[in-house]
């Protein structure tokens, strides 16, 4: 069983080597177990290429490790239902990681996809004036 410092040493090492990085499946798969963390990974990485987590705290508890921090990146490709804008957009976000075997095999997340969504369409619209 990892200690609670091994969890939070490799989610600090799996934000550092995804973040503003290009997220390889490979890659993602050496740190990331859970399928639906895996494709929102994927999903994200499509409408803003090489995105990054800028990581404000980071707490560990047993098998979990908390991160408070902000997305940030270009929005290059589509992202719901929303064409490249080509905007430096972020928005503030917590995930909480459960860990076990040295791969992140749950997730939990609060985003603000309000703010995202909000920068998004005002760039649209300013695109179509």
């Amino acid at each position: 069983m990892n200690s609670t410092t091994d969890n939070k040493q490799l989610v600090a090492q799996y934000l550092q080597a995804l973040s503003g990085k290009p997220k390889t499946p490979e890659l993602v798969a050496r740190y990331v177990s859970d399928d639906a963390l895996a494709e929102h990974i994927h999903q994200a990485e499509t409408g803003f290429p090489s995105y990054e987590i800028v990581v404000e705290e980071l707490i560990a508890e047993r098998d979990l490790v908390a991160v408070r921090g902000t997305f940030r990146g270009m929005h290059r490709g589509a992202f719901a239902g929303i064409d490249a804008t080509g905007r430096q957009v972020s928005a503030g976000l917590m995930i909480i990681y459960r860990v076990k075997d040295d791969r992140i095999v749950e997730h939990w997340m609060q985003f603000d996809a309000a703010a995202l969504m909000a920068q998004l369409t005002e760039a649209q619209a300013a695109r179509a004036s």
